[in-house]
């Protein structure tokens, strides 16, 4: 072999490499990326709301009269029976001091008074000793009518005279009564709350029962006191019929339906509660969010399904976390939802195919916020490039 030929050989083995090294330094480097499998996998589509437990009915329990209500010996919690556990006892008040001019008044009224029961009294003595005369009359007349002394006439003014004088002395009996009523009204005005301590050992109390069976859920005061009509001394419920009232969004609360599955999370206890939608108010109302945003509200009642020795711990105004179920199935196609993307009006991912991403539309069903259901556009087994950047097109070399 000739010196050229050997210089031509060496010459073109370095312009290769040479070639070969700006190839591999220029050629694009592929780009890192986050790879899911796509498979058929249980999907549920749930709404998410916070919730508060309540008793369904809740009774309040008033005074039903003004007075003094004993001390209450019961506490919050204690378990009661209808008709039969005596919660509170009502006593009436004792009467309010008077000052020194009330005072007067009630004696001055006590002397008017008993002055105008003697008086009653002395015309009672008077019209009995003209009932005495009268009596003594008729009979001298009845005497004389036999001999035919006197008229007919004589006879009839003496029997007159004896019923109508007899007939002033009951008048004057019922006077004397209504004075000496109205001289006990007037020293009853001078009771004083001294007097009626000493009577509340024998005093006759209203008793207050319980209306229904549960517990005891609130107490204003245990302690003794003035009460006046109506004001409440407790409230008592059946921890038992327990509810969920949830405030959802009106555009959230349209989509649900009564009877709907309702899982219930996050209560305090071990593993997720089931219960269902009893009742969607017609009635919304604004709420003002975290964020000061104005909201519409609808409440949503769910009832338990589970066993109440599951929930034993649960009470009235509890907080609960609540997932209604809108729509479930045992096995879909599913992909993430971080993988899709916008191309128009349709949706698109990046599949995997051999190391370079290749865009694939797809029709999307349901979602979740986490996952979404694909009816058409992809397999089981698709490798689909999850949170696409910017710096991936169709065709681009990626790694994962």
């Amino acid at each position: 072999m000739s010196a050229v030929t050997k210089r031509l050989i060496i010459w073109t083995g370095v312009a290769i490499a040479l070639l070969a090294g700006l190839v591999l330094a220029f050629r694009p480097t592929p780009v890192n990326v986050e790879i899911v499998v796509v498979q058929e996998a249980p999907m549920t589509v749930t709404i998410e709301e916070e919730g508060i437990t309540r008793i369904h009915d809740v009774y309040v329990l008033s005074a039903p009269v003004a007075g003094n209500v004993q001390r209450i010996d019961l506490h919050v919690g204690d378990p009661v029976l209808a008709r039969e556990t005596v919660l509170a006892n009502i006593e009436p008040g004792d009467p309010s001091l008077m000052d020194p001019r009330t005072e007067a008044q009630a004696q001055a009224a006590v002397s008017a008074a008993q002055s105008s029961y003697e008086l009653s009294m002395a015309e009672v003595e008077r019209v009995s000793a003209e009932l005495e005369f009268a009596e003594s009359e008729l009979f001298r007349a009845r005497k004389l009518i036999v001999d035919n002394t006197i008229s007919r006439r004589a006879l009839d003014e003496a029997t007159r005279v004896f019923k109508t004088t007899r007939a002033s002395l009951d008048t004057a009996r019922a006077n004397a009564q209504t004075h000496l009523f109205r001289l006990e009204q007037a020293r009853a005005q001078l009771v004083s709350p001294i007097d009626t301590q000493q009577e509340h050992d024998s005093c006759e109390c209203i008793p207050i029962t319980a209306p229904v069976s549960g517990r005891i859920l609130t107490l204003q005061n245990r302690s003794e006191r003035m009460v006046a009509s109506g004001e409440t001394l407790m409230e008592i419920g059946d921890p038992k019929n327990l509810e969920i009232v949830v405030d959802f969004l009106s555009a959230d609360a349209v989509r649900m339906q009564v009877g709907q599955k309702v899982i219930i999370d996050r209560w305090g206890g071990d593993g997720p509660l089931d219960g269902h939608v009893r009742q969607i108010e017609p009635f919304g109302f604004t709420k003002v969010s975290a964020l000061g945003i104005e909201e519409q509200r609808v409440n949503v009642i769910i009832d338990f399904d589970s066993p109440l020795e599951q929930r034993s711990q649960l009470g009235h105004g509890f907080q609960v976390d609540t997932r209604v179920v809108l729509w479930e199935a045992d096995s879909v196609l599913t992909v993430p939802l971080t993988a899709l993307f916008r191309t128009g009006p349709k949706w698109s991912v990046f599949v995997d195919v051999q190391g370079v991403a290749r865009m694939k539309t797809i029709e999307p069903g349901k979602s979740n916020g986490l996952v979404t259901q694909v009816l058409h556009g992809l397999t089981t087994g698709d490798r689909v490039v999850d949170h696409p950047s910017n710096l991936i097109e169709d065709g681009v070399r990626i790694s994962e």
